[in-house]
């Protein structure tokens, strides 16, 4: 069950979160992807796809198509959640090194269950993909809301 949020600590966590960057898209690092992206805004699912695939191509070398749709794949399901379930919207990160890292934190409590889908309706996939095709992948609660993250192997030889 979801726990209601005052208004005035999502808006705290938010600003925290976001300290350093000045726009949607904040470069941090080399290899770091970081987007706020906004409750109900599911335009911003095929751009964060768009900026993680640019962020992909300069990490992966040749053959890493298959990681690339994987890790597209999963940050959309995780975006999608974030932008349906989370009223305050949510701030992606990849980042890449050894593996692709993909946490997207929103700013409500409660933790999301993997379920298995239902013949019915398109909800439910989501959690369960993840499961299924990251290489590990969890649920970190925050003070305000929660981190749900993936990671991949592929990169650079």
């Amino acid at each position: 069950m979801r726990q209601p949020v005052r208004r005035e600590e999502r808006d705290r966590a938010h600003e925290a979160t976001e300290r350093g960057g000045g726009g949607a898209i904040a470069a941090r690092a080399p290899g770091v992807l970081r987007r706020k992206v906004r409750h109900a805004d599911l335009r911003a699912v095929g751009e964060v796809r768009r900026e993680l695939r640019l962020l992909l191509s300069c990490w992966a070398g040749p053959g890493s198509g298959e990681v690339e749709e994987v890790a597209t794949l999963l940050t959309s399901e995780l975006v999608t959640n974030a932008l349906i379930h989370a009223e305050g919207g949510a701030v992606v990160t990849a980042t890449v090194g050894d593996r692709l890292r993909v946490e997207v934190r929103d700013f409500v409590s409660g933790r999301p269950e993997p379920k298995a889908p239902t013949t019915e309706g398109t909800s439910g996939r989501g959690l369960v993909l993840v499961r299924s095709l990251a290489d590990a992948w969890g649920i970190r609660s925050h003070g305000v809301g929660k981190s749900v993250w993936f990671e991949l192997s592929g990169g650079p030889a």
